[in-house]
């Protein structure tokens, strides 16, 4: 091994997750336009129809996200109708996110698209679960 293969793009964990986020992400573009979300938003609204409400501090470490791009992206789904966002009356700087009706029903809408995902990927299920188990591991220990 040459003093700067460790420079080398094939010899780096970090490129193919790039490029495979980056690319997963393009592949759900479509998906997402017809339920007018982005990626983050519909990663945000997965959350909140698992939990129906929560503190942003908390969703925004679910999400792996700052409150610089989380606050934006709950601007936008709630200027939709999909969110509300209010102060707690116990601590006022709190901010607690809760999903809505109109919300709740953009959920049966979204239920084709992990099954659509699911077709643009190339894993069967032992793999995925393998990677995704890899992943998880990964994000714990950064």
């Amino acid at each position: 091994m040459g003093k700067y293969d460790l420079l080398k793009l094939e010899n780096q964990l970090c490129f193919p997750l790039y490029a495979s986020a980056k690319e997963i992400v393009r592949k759900y573009k479509p998906f997402l336009d017809d339920l007018d979300l982005t990626y983050t938003q519909y990663i945000t609204m997965m959350v909140l129809w698992e939990e129906k409400e929560m503190n942003v501090k908390t969703l925004g470490e679910w999400l792996y996200l700052d409150s610089g791009t989380l606050t934006p992206v709950l601007k936008k789904l709630e200027s939709k109708g999909y969110i509300t966002r209010k102060r707690q009356k116990k601590d006022e700087r709190n901010l607690c996110v809760s999903i809505t009706e109109k919300g709740e029903q953009l959920k049966e809408q979204a239920i084709e698209v992990p099954l659509k995902m699911g077709a643009c990927i190339n894993l069967n299920a032992e793999e995925s679960k393998s990677l995704y188990e890899l992943l998880y591991k990964m994000l714990r220990a950064l």
